[in-house]
Protein backbone atom coordinates (compact mmCIF):
# COMPACT_ATOMS: atom_id res chain seq x y z
CA UNK A 1 0.00 0.00 0.00
CA UNK A 2 1.47 3.36 -1.00
CA UNK A 3 1.46 6.67 0.88
CA UNK A 4 -1.75 7.85 -0.76
CA UNK A 5 -3.58 4.72 0.32
CA UNK A 6 -2.23 5.02 3.87
CA UNK A 7 -3.33 8.64 4.04
CA UNK A 8 -6.79 7.70 2.79
CA UNK A 9 -7.12 5.04 5.47
CA UNK A 10 -6.00 7.47 8.16
CA UNK A 11 -8.61 9.94 6.94
CA UNK A 12 -11.31 7.30 7.12
CA UNK A 13 -11.93 6.91 3.39
CA UNK A 14 -11.14 4.06 1.04
CA UNK A 15 -8.40 4.73 -1.51
CA UNK A 16 -9.85 5.10 -5.01
CA UNK A 17 -9.80 2.04 -7.20
CA UNK A 18 -8.11 2.22 -10.56
CA UNK A 19 -10.98 2.13 -13.09
CA UNK A 20 -11.03 -0.55 -15.75
CA UNK A 21 -9.55 0.51 -19.08
CA UNK A 22 -12.15 2.13 -21.35
CA UNK A 23 -14.69 1.89 -18.54
CA UNK A 24 -18.13 3.11 -19.65
CA UNK A 25 -18.35 5.78 -17.00
CA UNK A 26 -21.77 6.90 -18.21
CA UNK A 27 -23.30 3.54 -17.23
CA UNK A 28 -21.71 3.70 -13.79
CA UNK A 29 -22.84 7.24 -13.06
CA UNK A 30 -26.39 6.76 -14.36
CA UNK A 31 -26.92 3.44 -12.61
CA UNK A 32 -25.39 4.62 -9.33
CA UNK A 33 -27.63 7.70 -9.35
CA UNK A 34 -30.72 5.59 -10.07
CA UNK A 35 -29.90 3.07 -7.34
CA UNK A 36 -29.17 5.84 -4.85
CA UNK A 37 -32.65 7.17 -5.56
CA UNK A 38 -34.59 3.89 -5.65
CA UNK A 39 -32.53 1.21 -3.84
CA UNK A 40 -31.69 2.44 -0.36
CA UNK A 41 -31.99 0.08 2.65
CA UNK A 42 -35.65 0.94 3.28
CA UNK A 43 -36.58 0.70 -0.39
CA UNK A 44 -34.84 -2.66 -0.67
CA UNK A 45 -36.71 -4.05 2.32
CA UNK A 46 -40.01 -2.88 0.86
CA UNK A 47 -39.17 -4.36 -2.55
CA UNK A 48 -38.27 -7.80 -1.17
CA UNK A 49 -41.61 -7.90 0.68
CA UNK A 50 -43.62 -7.58 -2.56
CA UNK A 51 -44.94 -10.65 -4.43
CA UNK A 52 -42.30 -10.14 -7.16
CA UNK A 53 -39.44 -9.76 -4.67
CA UNK A 54 -38.15 -6.65 -6.43
CA UNK A 55 -39.32 -3.19 -7.56
CA UNK A 56 -40.77 -3.53 -11.11
CA UNK A 57 -40.50 0.21 -11.63
CA UNK A 58 -36.80 0.19 -10.82
CA UNK A 59 -36.24 -2.79 -13.09
CA UNK A 60 -38.09 -1.05 -15.92
CA UNK A 61 -35.75 1.93 -15.63
CA UNK A 62 -32.63 -0.25 -15.31
CA UNK A 63 -33.52 -2.31 -18.38
CA UNK A 64 -35.69 -0.09 -20.55
CA UNK A 65 -34.08 3.29 -19.86
CA UNK A 66 -30.46 2.35 -19.16
CA UNK A 67 -30.35 -0.88 -21.21
CA UNK A 68 -28.71 -2.89 -18.43
CA UNK A 69 -30.54 -6.14 -19.26
CA UNK A 70 -29.22 -6.19 -22.83
CA UNK A 71 -25.59 -5.27 -22.23
CA UNK A 72 -24.28 -8.76 -23.05
CA UNK A 73 -26.76 -9.51 -25.87
CA UNK A 74 -25.98 -9.20 -29.59
CA UNK A 75 -26.83 -5.81 -31.11
CA UNK A 76 -29.31 -7.37 -33.53
CA UNK A 77 -31.53 -8.23 -30.56
CA UNK A 78 -31.34 -4.83 -28.90
CA UNK A 79 -28.19 -5.46 -26.88
CA UNK A 80 -24.68 -4.09 -26.89
CA UNK A 81 -21.97 -3.21 -24.42
CA UNK A 82 -20.17 -6.47 -23.76
CA UNK A 83 -19.19 -8.47 -20.67
CA UNK A 84 -17.07 -5.71 -19.12
CA UNK A 85 -20.01 -3.29 -19.21
CA UNK A 86 -22.34 -5.89 -17.70
CA UNK A 87 -19.77 -6.60 -14.97
CA UNK A 88 -19.70 -2.89 -14.20
CA UNK A 89 -23.50 -2.83 -13.88
CA UNK A 90 -23.36 -5.89 -11.62
CA UNK A 91 -20.79 -4.18 -9.42
CA UNK A 92 -23.08 -1.19 -8.94
CA UNK A 93 -26.07 -3.47 -8.26
CA UNK A 94 -23.98 -5.31 -5.69
CA UNK A 95 -22.91 -2.05 -4.07
CA UNK A 96 -26.57 -1.13 -3.52
CA UNK A 97 -27.66 -4.74 -2.79
CA UNK A 98 -30.57 -3.98 -5.08
CA UNK A 99 -33.03 -6.86 -5.59
CA UNK A 100 -33.70 -7.24 -9.32
CA UNK A 101 -33.98 -9.90 -12.06
CA UNK A 102 -30.52 -8.92 -13.35
CA UNK A 103 -28.74 -12.11 -12.26
CA UNK A 104 -31.44 -14.62 -13.19
CA UNK A 105 -32.44 -12.97 -16.47
CA UNK A 106 -29.41 -11.24 -17.98
CA UNK A 107 -26.59 -13.34 -16.50
CA UNK A 108 -27.97 -16.89 -16.36
CA UNK A 109 -30.84 -17.21 -18.86
CA UNK A 110 -30.04 -14.83 -21.73
CA UNK A 111 -26.66 -16.44 -22.64
CA UNK A 112 -28.28 -19.87 -22.86
CA UNK A 113 -31.02 -18.65 -25.18
CA UNK A 114 -28.37 -16.90 -27.29
CA UNK A 115 -26.16 -19.98 -27.48
CA UNK A 116 -28.77 -22.71 -27.99
CA UNK A 117 -31.97 -21.10 -29.26
CA UNK A 118 -33.23 -21.43 -32.82
CA UNK A 119 -33.36 -18.20 -34.87
CA UNK A 120 -37.09 -18.00 -34.19
CA UNK A 121 -36.65 -18.49 -30.45
CA UNK A 122 -33.91 -15.89 -30.25
CA UNK A 123 -35.98 -13.38 -32.22
CA UNK A 124 -39.00 -13.96 -29.97
CA UNK A 125 -37.22 -13.97 -26.61
CA UNK A 126 -34.06 -11.86 -26.64
CA UNK A 127 -35.55 -8.45 -27.58
CA UNK A 128 -38.11 -8.89 -24.78
CA UNK A 129 -35.28 -9.66 -22.37
CA UNK A 130 -33.27 -6.66 -23.54
CA UNK A 131 -36.05 -4.15 -22.92
CA UNK A 132 -37.09 -5.66 -19.59
CA UNK A 133 -40.51 -6.79 -20.74
CA UNK A 134 -39.70 -10.45 -19.98
CA UNK A 135 -37.86 -11.97 -17.04
CA UNK A 136 -36.38 -15.48 -16.97
CA UNK A 137 -35.23 -18.05 -14.45
CA UNK A 138 -32.98 -21.08 -14.84
CA UNK A 139 -34.47 -24.13 -13.12
CA UNK A 140 -31.71 -26.62 -12.41
CA UNK A 141 -32.89 -29.60 -10.35
CA UNK A 142 -30.82 -31.38 -7.78
CA UNK A 143 -30.38 -28.42 -5.45
CA UNK A 144 -26.99 -27.48 -6.87
CA UNK A 145 -26.98 -24.59 -9.29
CA UNK A 146 -23.20 -24.34 -8.91
CA UNK A 147 -22.75 -27.92 -10.15
CA UNK A 148 -25.18 -27.46 -13.04
CA UNK A 149 -23.10 -24.48 -14.19
CA UNK A 150 -19.85 -26.42 -13.83
CA UNK A 151 -18.50 -24.11 -11.11
CA UNK A 152 -17.81 -26.69 -8.42
CA UNK A 153 -17.56 -29.88 -10.45
CA UNK A 154 -17.93 -31.49 -13.85
CA UNK A 155 -21.60 -31.14 -14.80
CA UNK A 156 -21.23 -34.01 -17.28
CA UNK A 157 -19.93 -36.45 -14.67
CA UNK A 158 -22.69 -36.23 -12.05
CA UNK A 159 -26.43 -36.90 -12.24
CA UNK A 160 -27.52 -33.52 -10.92
CA UNK A 161 -30.60 -33.36 -13.15
CA UNK A 162 -31.95 -36.83 -12.42
CA UNK A 163 -29.80 -39.11 -14.52
CA UNK A 164 -32.80 -40.76 -16.18
CA UNK A 165 -33.88 -42.24 -12.86
CA UNK A 166 -36.49 -41.04 -10.38
CA UNK A 167 -35.83 -37.55 -9.12
CA UNK A 168 -34.81 -34.36 -10.84
CA UNK A 169 -36.93 -33.30 -13.81
CA UNK A 170 -37.83 -35.75 -16.54
CA UNK A 171 -38.95 -34.85 -20.07
CA UNK A 172 -41.16 -37.03 -22.29
CA UNK A 173 -41.96 -36.45 -25.94
CA UNK A 174 -45.72 -36.37 -26.51
CA UNK A 175 -48.06 -35.14 -29.26
CA UNK A 176 -45.31 -33.38 -31.17
CA UNK A 177 -44.10 -31.54 -28.06
CA UNK A 178 -42.70 -32.27 -24.64
CA UNK A 179 -44.11 -32.80 -21.14
CA UNK A 180 -42.13 -32.24 -17.93
CA UNK A 181 -42.36 -34.07 -14.60
CA UNK A 182 -40.48 -33.42 -11.39
CA UNK A 183 -39.28 -30.57 -9.21
CA UNK A 184 -36.47 -28.01 -9.09
CA UNK A 185 -35.57 -26.26 -5.84
CA UNK A 186 -33.60 -23.07 -5.19
CA UNK A 187 -34.67 -21.47 -8.47
CA UNK A 188 -33.57 -17.83 -8.41
CA UNK A 189 -36.59 -15.63 -9.23
CA UNK A 190 -38.50 -18.82 -10.03
CA UNK A 191 -41.70 -17.54 -8.39
CA UNK A 192 -41.98 -14.44 -10.59
CA UNK A 193 -40.18 -15.07 -13.89
CA UNK A 194 -42.32 -15.02 -17.02
CA UNK A 195 -40.18 -17.67 -18.74
CA UNK A 196 -38.53 -20.71 -17.18
CA UNK A 197 -35.49 -22.45 -18.68
CA UNK A 198 -35.69 -25.95 -17.31
CA UNK A 199 -32.86 -28.49 -17.35
CA UNK A 200 -34.38 -31.96 -17.66
CA UNK A 201 -33.38 -35.49 -18.61
CA UNK A 202 -34.96 -37.00 -21.68
CA UNK A 203 -34.86 -40.35 -23.42
CA UNK A 204 -34.88 -42.73 -20.47
CA UNK A 205 -31.85 -44.22 -18.77
CA UNK A 206 -30.31 -45.90 -21.81
CA UNK A 207 -30.39 -42.70 -23.92
CA UNK A 208 -30.35 -40.27 -21.02
CA UNK A 209 -29.22 -36.77 -21.85
CA UNK A 210 -29.81 -33.34 -20.37
CA UNK A 211 -31.77 -30.87 -22.49
CA UNK A 212 -33.11 -27.38 -21.85
CA UNK A 213 -36.79 -26.59 -22.21
CA UNK A 214 -38.83 -23.39 -22.29
CA UNK A 215 -41.90 -23.10 -20.09
CA UNK A 216 -43.90 -19.89 -20.43
CA UNK A 217 -44.90 -19.65 -16.84
CA UNK A 218 -47.80 -17.23 -17.10
CA UNK A 219 -49.43 -19.25 -19.87
CA UNK A 220 -48.91 -22.55 -18.04
CA UNK A 221 -50.50 -21.18 -14.87
CA UNK A 222 -53.48 -19.77 -16.77
CA UNK A 223 -54.02 -23.15 -18.43
CA UNK A 224 -53.63 -24.96 -15.09
CA UNK A 225 -50.92 -26.90 -16.89
CA UNK A 226 -49.40 -28.57 -13.85
CA UNK A 227 -46.95 -25.78 -12.97
CA UNK A 228 -46.72 -25.02 -9.24
CA UNK A 229 -44.35 -22.29 -8.05
CA UNK A 230 -43.75 -21.63 -4.36
CA UNK A 231 -41.55 -18.86 -3.03
CA UNK A 232 -39.29 -20.03 -0.21
CA UNK A 233 -37.71 -18.15 2.72
CA UNK A 234 -34.06 -17.33 2.04
CA UNK A 235 -31.08 -16.21 4.07
CA UNK A 236 -30.70 -13.21 1.76
CA UNK A 237 -34.11 -11.70 0.88
CA UNK A 238 -32.54 -9.88 -2.11
CA UNK A 239 -31.91 -13.32 -3.69
CA UNK A 240 -35.51 -14.65 -3.83
CA UNK A 241 -35.82 -18.35 -4.57
CA UNK A 242 -38.64 -20.74 -5.30
CA UNK A 243 -39.36 -24.41 -5.65
CA UNK A 244 -40.95 -25.21 -9.01
CA UNK A 245 -42.98 -28.37 -9.60
CA UNK A 246 -43.84 -29.75 -13.03
CA UNK A 247 -46.83 -32.06 -13.19
CA UNK A 248 -47.30 -33.04 -16.83
CA UNK A 249 -46.38 -29.50 -17.87
CA UNK A 250 -46.16 -28.57 -21.55
CA UNK A 251 -42.70 -27.38 -22.64
CA UNK A 252 -40.79 -26.39 -25.76
CA UNK A 253 -37.31 -27.68 -26.51
CA UNK A 254 -34.71 -24.90 -26.52
CA UNK A 255 -32.82 -25.20 -29.80
CA UNK A 256 -32.54 -28.36 -31.82
CA UNK A 257 -30.95 -31.70 -31.19
CA UNK A 258 -28.15 -32.55 -31.14
CA UNK A 259 -26.91 -29.74 -28.92
CA UNK A 260 -24.18 -29.78 -26.29
CA UNK A 261 -26.31 -28.43 -23.48
CA UNK A 262 -23.81 -29.29 -20.75
CA UNK A 263 -21.05 -27.37 -22.50
CA UNK A 264 -23.37 -24.37 -22.92
CA UNK A 265 -24.24 -24.49 -19.21
CA UNK A 266 -20.54 -24.64 -18.30
CA UNK A 267 -19.73 -21.69 -20.59
CA UNK A 268 -22.58 -19.71 -19.05
CA UNK A 269 -21.26 -20.64 -15.62
CA UNK A 270 -17.80 -19.27 -16.37
CA UNK A 271 -19.27 -15.97 -17.56
CA UNK A 272 -21.78 -15.84 -14.69
CA UNK A 273 -18.94 -16.34 -12.23
CA UNK A 274 -17.38 -13.08 -13.46
CA UNK A 275 -20.66 -11.19 -12.99
CA UNK A 276 -21.19 -12.70 -9.55
CA UNK A 277 -17.64 -11.72 -8.66
CA UNK A 278 -18.35 -8.15 -9.79
CA UNK A 279 -21.47 -8.08 -7.60
CA UNK A 280 -19.52 -9.39 -4.62
CA UNK A 281 -16.77 -6.82 -5.18
CA UNK A 282 -19.35 -4.02 -5.22
CA UNK A 283 -20.89 -5.27 -1.98
CA UNK A 284 -17.47 -5.68 -0.38
CA UNK A 285 -16.37 -2.20 -1.44
CA UNK A 286 -19.51 -0.65 0.06
CA UNK A 287 -18.98 -2.57 3.31
CA UNK A 288 -15.35 -1.41 3.38
CA UNK A 289 -16.34 2.22 2.80
CA UNK A 290 -18.93 1.96 5.56
CA UNK A 291 -16.38 0.45 7.96
CA UNK A 292 -13.84 3.17 7.20
CA UNK A 293 -16.45 5.87 7.72
CA UNK A 294 -17.36 4.34 11.07
CA UNK A 295 -13.72 4.13 12.12
CA UNK A 296 -13.26 7.80 11.28
CA UNK A 297 -16.40 8.85 13.18
CA UNK A 298 -15.33 7.03 16.35
CA UNK A 299 -11.93 8.63 16.73
CA UNK A 300 -9.90 8.92 19.90
CA UNK A 301 -8.51 12.23 21.09
CA UNK A 302 -5.63 13.21 18.86
CA UNK A 303 -5.98 10.61 16.13
CA UNK A 304 -8.69 8.75 14.20
CA UNK A 305 -9.65 5.20 15.08
CA UNK A 306 -8.44 4.09 11.66
CA UNK A 307 -4.92 5.09 12.62
CA UNK A 308 -4.75 2.68 15.61
CA UNK A 309 -2.33 -0.10 14.72
CA UNK A 310 -4.71 -3.05 15.12
CA UNK A 311 -7.64 -1.48 13.30
CA UNK A 312 -5.53 0.32 10.71
CA UNK A 313 -3.63 -2.82 9.75
CA UNK A 314 -6.81 -4.85 9.39
CA UNK A 315 -8.42 -2.19 7.22
CA UNK A 316 -5.30 -1.84 5.07
CA UNK A 317 -5.17 -5.60 4.47
CA UNK A 318 -8.89 -5.63 3.70
CA UNK A 319 -8.53 -2.80 1.19
CA UNK A 320 -5.78 -4.68 -0.64
CA UNK A 321 -7.89 -7.86 -0.65
CA UNK A 322 -10.96 -6.14 -2.11
CA UNK A 323 -8.97 -4.30 -4.80
CA UNK A 324 -7.12 -7.47 -5.77
CA UNK A 325 -10.45 -9.24 -6.22
CA UNK A 326 -11.73 -6.34 -8.32
CA UNK A 327 -8.66 -6.39 -10.56
CA UNK A 328 -8.97 -10.14 -11.10
CA UNK A 329 -12.67 -9.78 -11.88
CA UNK A 330 -12.20 -7.18 -14.59
CA UNK A 331 -9.24 -9.02 -16.04
CA UNK A 332 -11.55 -12.01 -16.53
CA UNK A 333 -14.37 -9.81 -17.86
CA UNK A 334 -12.19 -8.23 -20.56
CA UNK A 335 -11.19 -11.54 -22.12
CA UNK A 336 -13.16 -12.21 -25.34
CA UNK A 337 -13.98 -15.66 -24.01
CA UNK A 338 -13.36 -16.26 -20.31
CA UNK A 339 -10.72 -18.91 -19.79
CA UNK A 340 -11.47 -22.21 -18.11
CA UNK A 341 -10.44 -20.93 -14.67
CA UNK A 342 -10.70 -17.12 -14.85
CA UNK A 343 -14.34 -16.78 -13.82
CA UNK A 344 -14.46 -19.30 -10.96
CA UNK A 345 -11.12 -18.11 -9.61
CA UNK A 346 -12.28 -14.47 -9.67
CA UNK A 347 -15.48 -15.52 -7.92
CA UNK A 348 -13.54 -17.36 -5.22
CA UNK A 349 -11.41 -14.28 -4.51
CA UNK A 350 -14.44 -11.97 -4.56
CA UNK A 351 -16.52 -14.12 -2.22
CA UNK A 352 -13.60 -14.36 0.17
CA UNK A 353 -13.13 -10.58 0.07
CA UNK A 354 -16.85 -10.02 0.63
CA UNK A 355 -16.90 -12.38 3.59
CA UNK A 356 -13.91 -10.59 5.12
CA UNK A 357 -15.33 -7.10 4.49
CA UNK A 358 -18.78 -7.99 5.83
CA UNK A 359 -17.25 -9.66 8.86
CA UNK A 360 -15.07 -6.64 9.64
CA UNK A 361 -18.07 -4.35 9.21
CA UNK A 362 -19.88 -6.36 11.90
CA UNK A 363 -16.92 -6.91 14.23
CA UNK A 364 -15.37 -3.43 14.30
CA UNK A 365 -15.12 -2.39 17.97
CA UNK A 366 -17.85 -0.10 19.20
CA UNK A 367 -20.43 -0.38 16.47
CA UNK A 368 -21.84 -1.84 13.56
CA UNK A 369 -23.74 -5.09 13.27
CA UNK A 370 -25.35 -5.80 16.59
CA UNK A 371 -28.94 -6.12 15.39
CA UNK A 372 -30.47 -7.58 12.26
CA UNK A 373 -31.86 -4.17 11.33
CA UNK A 374 -28.44 -2.62 10.95
CA UNK A 375 -27.15 -1.82 7.48
CA UNK A 376 -24.18 -4.14 8.02
CA UNK A 377 -26.40 -7.22 8.13
CA UNK A 378 -27.49 -7.31 4.44
CA UNK A 379 -23.83 -7.47 3.36
CA UNK A 380 -23.18 -10.31 5.76
CA UNK A 381 -26.26 -12.21 4.57
CA UNK A 382 -25.26 -11.72 0.92
CA UNK A 383 -21.79 -13.10 1.65
CA UNK A 384 -23.17 -16.23 3.32
CA UNK A 385 -25.95 -16.75 0.77
CA UNK A 386 -23.72 -16.45 -2.30
CA UNK A 387 -21.24 -18.92 -0.91
CA UNK A 388 -24.05 -21.40 -0.23
CA UNK A 389 -25.46 -20.95 -3.74
CA UNK A 390 -22.28 -20.74 -5.82
CA UNK A 391 -19.44 -22.00 -3.65
CA UNK A 392 -17.91 -22.83 -1.31
CA UNK A 393 -14.70 -20.96 -2.04
CA UNK A 394 -12.49 -24.01 -1.61
CA UNK A 395 -14.47 -25.94 -4.24
CA UNK A 396 -14.38 -23.03 -6.68
CA UNK A 397 -10.59 -22.94 -6.36
CA UNK A 398 -10.30 -26.70 -6.63
CA UNK A 399 -12.43 -26.73 -9.80
CA UNK A 400 -10.34 -23.91 -11.32
CA UNK A 401 -7.16 -25.84 -10.58
CA UNK A 402 -8.66 -29.01 -12.04
CA UNK A 403 -9.67 -27.29 -15.29
CA UNK A 404 -6.21 -25.80 -15.79
CA UNK A 405 -4.51 -29.14 -15.10
CA UNK A 406 -2.78 -27.80 -12.01
CA UNK A 407 -3.88 -30.67 -9.82
CA UNK A 408 -2.55 -33.19 -12.32
CA UNK A 409 0.81 -31.44 -12.45
CA UNK A 410 1.05 -31.42 -8.66
CA UNK A 411 0.14 -35.10 -8.50
CA UNK A 412 2.74 -35.91 -11.15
Amino acid sequence: MDAADSAALAAGTAPPAAPPAEEPQGIRRALRALLAERAGPQENRAATATPQGYDPGLWARMSGTLGIAGLALPEEYGGGGGPAALALACEEAGRALAPSPLLATAVLAAPLVTALGTPGQRAAILPALADGGLTCALAAPGGSLALALGLTGDNAAEDWSGGGRAGGVQARAADGGWRLYGEAAQVLDGHSAGLLLVAAHAGGFARSRTLLFLVRADEAERRADGLVRTRRPTLDPTRPQASVQFRDTAAELLGEEPADVLAALAATGRTAAVMLAAEAVGTAREALDRTLAHASAHERPGRPAGALPAVGHRLADLCVQVEAARSLTYAAAREPGPGPAGGPLALAHALEALRAAAGECVRLPGALGVTGEHEAQPSFRRAASDELLFGPVRRLRARAAERTGLLGEVAA
